[in-house]
């Protein structure tokens, strides 16, 4: 083997060589593959798509070609990579639910949004769309410079005149070396506009052009929830946008209800999304539909879900949203190449550069007709001149041997150009004829008014702009069409958690030990008054339910513990468990301290500024607050009301501060007196006396009580009264109120007091977690000192420990 001669050989550090020739290749990555130019917004193999099929006279008005022969001329004459990937790029370019405007005419299978490859080359045809005819306008007028092909044997184009705005919109993806771009597709009528507001004013906003360009349009339509992410995008040239299929509940005439999906978010493949929901719903994560079904066809894309008739619709298509690709994030990434260098570039940066392509294009145009125009000139006037002496040029003509000879003789007679002279050489007898020289004037006039037009349109910016609205503007009245993508307000923490969960009315219970739960109000029949009960709570032998209510599982509860303070939790996230269950400990919950006890539960639905809260204590003192002061509970609770030494807080009700206080104590007095004797006070303020009382008595209920109520009054051993509002006279805050209940040793001491209609239902609890629903008017109306009736029969050692308000149910039952 011979030797490798020592001069061949160069000594190179293989560290800065690495450096270097893979930061050659990263460059041929991004400039020649991965990145579109920002003057045209189409990659080189797109751009060699366009250039080989309009120089095969493949174009919109001709027959449709093999794409075979497309992709052969490509990669033959200046792509020289993969035919599979020149017709992969091809393919996506003629895909309605790729590009927003294609830019090839596929006749054949070209793919599906299932995700289907198009059919092999050799079987399918193609040509240019009619817009893609707007991309090579012009190209044959040295509006653009030429490179070398691979080979140097051909000649290609270093960008296109691209005579719309097609990097935005028809968007743009790919990755390079270190860098990738993401742009979004756009509405043509929309960019154009932005654009000639931007030649207008150049100190335009991007703000201000968002009033044109509102946000992508994408090709599969679809919705896009909020403007941050968009405006983010346009600002920096970077951003997430939302994206949603659009789906419509509908109710059939047997009243199922179904979800129907109409549009899918961009390159989403819907086989895939199918397939996903079917697999959501088999492994039981989504609950409620019964049939999965892809209606699609020629008209449009429509997939039917139908819902169980006891499903919430509007849950499971949230969950849609949460779990599978009917929601997705765009992420914008505006990166392009100008000047051959990869930039992030904002709306306006967008649409600058394109705007100065094309100034630069009319430009070219206008040196092009303007030089066309001078040379046809310069021969018209030697045609006036030879016209004017025809004779003498005859004459010239006759006398000379060969065309060689007269041409110079000519010249130099008349004071002619080579090519004027070989002009009047090559002239036609006919033209000597009056009317032609009428022909040759007129054209020359004509010509002097162009150029004359010509040269108007170089030395005035203004006119070149002017030129390029106009253009513009006939290009958006010939291939602008409707927006397809909706543009809803929202946020982009678009779907809550709430908004995954039913609502429904819940029954939230809470014992004394700390256990509380969530279960559904339907868990709960209705009895007869005097029944046994049915077990509501699993307990502890001395444990029992001290507080039950019934709200709404969107809304927030609010804790108010013995000590003062509040908590706040939103109900659907207190655990459900079923009607015996005995539920899970609050402090898992809540951040309570370990001598605190919840002693009043309210729910709220929404916080406003009309809304109070009224506290009463153990001692019975009173305030009131308005509820906006409890806008921001941290997760370690907020102080409610600063209590006095021994004191304890009781019960708190929601108002709208116009409302008359009743507060009950256990010794069976009450006092009734207009909520405005307590004035509007701080969350750290004490209060002030609501009831003055005597011996060991204390307070043990407060009510809001309203029109058509009763007090119902429940004691310690069961018994029962109910007695109407009236009887209860309005007093001044402060006093020891009146007598209500007559209390003796069987009924034992006033355990709940609460206001009531008679059309609602009420359920005693006792200590032993046994619960007994019935309707208020079963419960016999008396007077105010009356003992009552028996609610509810007693084991021994069980006594009454709570009194709740639930719904009402239409049907009841007798043991």
């Amino acid at each position: 083997m011979a030797e490798t001669p020592s001069s061949n050989i160069k000594e190179v550090n293989i560290s800065s060589e690495m450096r270097t020739s893979f930061l050659d290749y990263a460059m041929s990555v991004i400039v020649s593959r991965a990145l579109p130019d920002v003057r045209d917004g189409l990659k080189p193999v797109h751009r060699r798509i366009l250039y080989a099929m309009n120089e095969l006279g493949i174009t919109a008005d001709k027959p449709y070609k093999k794409s075979a022969r497309i992709v052969g001329d490509v990669i033959g004459k200046y792509h020289p990579h993969g035919d599979a990937a020149v017709y992969e790029t091809m393919v996506r370019m003629a895909q309605d639910f790729t590009y927003r405007y294609m830019l090839v005419d596929g006749h054949g299978n070209f793919g599906s949004i299932d995700g289907d490859s198009a059919a092999a080359m050799r079987y399918t045809e193609a040509r240019m769309s009619k817009i893609a005819m707007e991309m090579l306008r012009d190209i044959n007028k040295d509006t653009i410079d030429y490179q070398d092909n691979y080979d140097g044997q051909e000649k290609e184009p270093v960008v296109l005149p691209a005579r719309f705005p097609n990097l935005l919109v028809n968007g743009a993806s790919g990755i390079a070396v270190g860098m990738a771009t993401n742009i979004p597709p756009h509405h043509l009528g929309e960019v154009i506009d932005g654009i000639i507001a931007l030649s207008k004013n150049p100190e335009i906003t991007v703000q201000e052009l968002m009033r044109y360009i509102p946000g992508p349009d994408f090709p599969t339509a679809g919705i896009i929830v909020g403007k941050s992410g968009i405006r983010k995008a346009y600002e920096t040239g970077k951003g997430a946008i939302t994206l949603r299929a659009r789906a419509v509940i509908e109710e059939s005439d047997n009243g199922k209800q179904s979800i129907v999906v109409t549009e899918i978010p961009y390159q989403v493949n819907k086989a895939k999304l199918i397939e996903k929901i079917a697999e959501l719903v088999r492994e039981k994560k989504i609950d409620g539909i019964t049939a999965l079904r892809d209606e699609s066809d020629r008209q449009g894309l429509r997939i039917v879900m139908e819902i169980r008739r006891d499903a919430n619709a509007k849950v499971i298509l949230n969950n849609l949203y949460k779990h599978t690709a009917m929601q997705t994030t765009f992420g914008v990434n505006m990166l392009a190449l100008v000047n051959g260098q990869p930039k992030v570039l904002n709306l306006k940066q967008v649409l600058h550069y394109y705007l100065e392509h094309q100034k630069e294009i009319i430009r070219r145009r206008t040196e092009y007709d303007l030089r066309k125009a001078e040379a046809r000139a310069h021969i018209l006037e030697g045609l006036r001149i030879a016209l004017g002496h025809i004779d003498e040029v005859i004459r010239i003509i006759r006398s000379s041997k060969t065309a060689e000879i007269a041409k110079p003789a000519l010249m130099e007679r008349f004071s002619l150009s080579e090519k004027q002279a070989q002009a009047i050489l090559d002239m036609r007898l006919q033209r000597l004829t009056g009317l032609e020289r009428e022909k040759i004037e007129e054209e020359y006039q004509e010509l002097i008014k162009t150029i004359e037009h010509l040269k108007a349109i170089l030395s005035d910016e203004e006119k070149i702009v002017e030129i390029i609205r106009e253009e513009l503007l006939d290009i958006k009245e010939r291939f602008s069409d409707e927006r397809r993508t909706e543009i809803v307000q929202g946020s982009a923490e678009d779907i809550e958690e709430e908004d995954l969960i039913p609502e429904e009315q819940v029954i939230i219970t809470l014992t004394n030990r700390g256990y509380i739960k969530r279960t559904d109000i339907s868990a709960y029949r209705s009895q007869r008054r005097g029944g046994r009960g049915i077990q509501g709570m699993g307990t502890n032998e001395d444990d029992f339910v001290a507080h039950m209510i019934t709200t709404s599982s969107h809304d927030t509860v609010l804790f108010f513990t013995n000590k003062g303070k509040v908590y706040r939790l939103k109900a659907f996230r207190i655990p459900e468990y079923g009607r015996s269950a005995k539920g899970i400990p609050v402090i898992n919950l809540l951040e309570i301290g370990k001598d605190e006890k919840i002693n009043a539960i309210i729910p709220v639905s929404e916080i406003d500024g009309q809304s109070y809260l009224f506290f009463t204590t153990k001692h019975g003192i009173s305030k009131r607050s308005p509820l906006s002061d409890f806008t921001n509970i941290r997760n370690n609770g907020l102080i409610a009301i600063h209590l006095r030494e021994g004191d304890e807080l009781i019960s708190v009700r929601l108002t709208d501060g116009k409302k008359d206080i009743l507060i009950g104590t256990k010794n069976g007095m009450i006092i009734r007196f207009p909520e405005t004797d307590v004035r509007p006070m701080g969350r750290n303020a004490s209060g002030v006396k609501g009831i003055t009382l005597s011996g060991d008595d204390e307070v043990i209920g407060m009510e809001i009580i309203e029109e058509d109520q009763y007090v119902l009054s429940v004691t310690k051993k069961g018994f029962g009264k109910r007695t109407h509002q009236e009887k209860y006279r309005l007093q001044g805050r402060g006093g020891k109120g009146i007598k209500t209940y007559n209390i003796v040793e069987k009924t034992g001491p006033v355990v709940a007091m609460m206001a009531v209609k008679e059309d609602e239902d009420v359920m005693v609890i006792t200590n032993c977690g046994i619960l007994i629903r019935m309707a208020v008017s079963d419960i016999s109306q008396t007077g105010r000192i009356a003992s009552g009736v028996k609610l509810i029969n007693l084991e021994e050692n069980d006594y009454v420990s709570a009194l709740a308000k639930v719904e009402k149910e239409e049907e009841t039952e007798s043991e």
